[in-house]
């Protein structure tokens, strides 16, 4: 035994050699699969071509369940989103979880998180995307509550478990119902069914029920993109790492439930009282979420209501039937947002070498006077980034004035 002991200083080079080589590798499969992303929309961007490929998983007379891939412009666009972020953010995290004791189960938990998002956007059917949705909402869990002793932290991601299960319960709901009224699971058989049926009527369906199950689907979306009123656990998500928050709760979580909008666009856009309701919850979302965002000191809190904000501009434009205006501000402002995020995580990390480690403090705007004067670097970044959002902004009042 005191053998062993001899080479008990290796145990940390071991971990750090394990924890770069996975970094690697995390980052070369991001790499191929948004080189993949990419080269799949060029054909969508140039024909708007759709190709899925499916296998049977249960066969039986009365029940089939298929499982595949779908690549339409939708997917190709929500794919080069979540490597492209994924990839910047997992190089930033190295230099920025370097000296956490998690470092390699923080990249464990966003490595599967990423996997996850990629297999929920190539869904070709609900099955599959109810599967994805539930492993996305467990790496959030996972990463909200990355620093767990600290109490802060445990207690926010059960709140975000629990807000989040609300609108998981409505969207099975709502995937049972459009299975009870249409028998698929299929999207291009669901909305074709499901479009008889409303403009048709032929066999009675209860017009209140099936507008009943699209409003549970609406809360499933409502849930995971933290509008109101199940908008509450977003900023309490602040507690986990800040890599963590460009990442999840800025450009690609956030955006699944816009992104199940999207999707099932067909089955929103014949209801119009349901299109009326989702702009209405837009509406709300952006008047509460930028009003408390002024209210705030702590930085992240702020970007968290402020993207909460953005996003109900999102569910807007998608309820006044804007889809393409709505995935444009969707994607321009994820990675505006991730920008920030990242950007305010240096921030914290230079505070804290003035104030020490102190959440309370380092991430407070109210002690950030004179910070030109200890960090001039960062008026460089700030300025970068804001020449982007003009650009960004100038982007939007042309797609509206279009």
């Amino acid at each position: 035994m005191e053998h062993t002991y001899q080479y008990a200083w290796i145990i940390p080079f071991q971990q750090k050699i394990f924890g770069v080589c996975g970094l690697l590798l995390v980052f070369l499969l991001l790499s191929i699969v948004m080189t993949f992303s990419v080269n799949l929309s060029i054909p969508q961007i140039n024909s708007s071509s759709i190709y899925q490929y499916v296998w049977s998983w249960t066969i039986n007379n009365d029940f089939s369940l298929e499982f595949g891939y779908l690549i339409d412009p939708l997917t190709s666009i929500m794919s080069i989103l979540i490597t492209t972020v994924g990839i910047m953010v997992l190089i930033y995290s190295d230099n920025y979880m370097s000296h956490d004791q998690g470092y390699l189960r923080f990249f464990a938990y966003m490595s599967f998180f990423n996997a996850s998002m990629l297999g929920l956007v190539t869904s070709s059917n609900l099955i599959q995307i109810y599967i994805f949705w539930e492993l996305v909402g467990m790496c959030s869990y996972l990463l909200i509550g990355f620093w767990f002793t600290r109490p802060i932290a445990a207690n926010a991601c059960q709140k975000a478990f629990v807000t989040n299960r609300v609108g998981d319960f409505g969207l099975l709901l709502g995937i049972l119902g459009l299975y009870w009224i249409t028998g698929s699971f299929e999207f291009r058989d669901l909305f074709e069914i499901f479009n008889n049926l409303i403009y048709n009527n032929n066999n009675g369906t209860n017009f209140l029920f099936v507008s009943l199950c699209v409003l549970f689907l609406f809360v499933g979306a409502v849930a995971k993109s933290a509008q109101f009123p199940l908008h509450v656990w977003l900023p309490d998500a602040m507690e986990g790492p800040t890599p963590i928050s460009a990442l999840i709760h800025a450009a690609t979580m956030v955006a699944a439930g816009i992104f199940l909008l999207a999707r099932l666009f067909p089955l929103f856009i014949v209801i119009p009282y349901i299109m009326s309701l989702i702009s209405l919850i837009g509406i709300i979302t952006i008047l509460l979420g930028a009003t408390l965002a002024l209210a705030q000191k702590d930085i992240k809190r702020s970007l968290a209501y402020s993207t909460m904000s953005q996003l109900g501009y999102t569910m807007l434009a998608l309820g006044m039937g804007s889809y393409r205006a709505a995935l444009f501000h969707l994607i321009t402002h994820a990675y505006s947002k991730a920008l920030l995020f990242l950007g305010s995580g240096s921030i914290i990390h230079s505070m804290e070498a003035i104030v020490g480690y102190s959440p309370d403090k380092s991430q407070n705007m109210g002690s950030y006077g004179g910070f030109n004067k200890t960090c001039a670097n960062y008026k460089k970044y700030f300025f970068i980034r804001y020449t982007l959002s003009l650009w960004y902004s100038a982007s939007c009042l042309f797609l509206v004035q279009r």
